[in-house]
């Protein structure tokens, strides 16, 4: 299993054999993971992220195997939001009233 470059928490082999480093590594001030979905923290991420995402050319904005894309993935970012499991759940499962 290949390790991810200096300072990065993830890596990711893409089909073709590119190593995508991405992520924060490390832990949070209190010990506890960096990433954590459905916090304020998450939100600030996925709009920052959101921007970034916006100013790349179209062909980049959907290629999931970005390092802006994977990180997105991994905050559960829907939009400018970050959602937790349930939530993602909840927002696939609520029905239309008509």
């Amino acid at each position: 299993m290949p390790s991810p470059r200096k300072g990065k928490a993830k890596v990711k082999v893409t089909s073709s054999g590119r190593r995508v480093s991405y992520g924060q590594a490390g832990r949070a001030s209190d010990g506890g993971p960096r990433v954590k979905p459905g916090t304020s923290k998450g939100d600030s991420y996925c709009a920052r992220s959101l921007g970034i995402k916006k100013r790349l050319p179209k062909k980049k904005q959907n290629d999931p195997n970005t390092p802006n894309n994977l990180s997105r993935k991994r905050w559960k970012c829907k939009g400018a939001k970050s959602m937790r499991a349930n939530q993602t759940l909840a927002r696939k499962t609520r029905t239309r009233r008509k």
